[in-house]
């Protein structure tokens, strides 16, 4: 082997144990809502209860929507190229 694939694999080798999960993706602060289940659920793997809340569907709503979408996806306006 010569020297330029030796370097490769050692960097390769360094960047992967330089990787950890979380490591460093985190704030070290007390957690006021630990072990609240509506905000966590009953598990950490589990979905929120806040999650489940269910509203009921406005007609209005999805009509104005689709006014939008109209307004920014309209064809004619994709073809000017901007």
């Amino acid at each position: 082997m010569n020297r330029k694939n030796i370097l490769a694999i050692a960097s390769i080798a360094l960047l992967a144990t330089a990787c950890d999960y979380q490591k460093n993706n985190n704030i070290k602060q007390a957690d006021l809502r630990e072990g609240d289940q509506y905000v966590y659920g009953v598990h950490p793997d589990s979905a929120a209860a806040q999650t489940k809340n269910k509203y009921t569907a406005k007609p209005e709503n999805e009509i104005r929507a689709n006014k939008i979408r109209e307004k920014l996806f309209n064809d004619s306006t994709n073809a000017q190229g901007n």
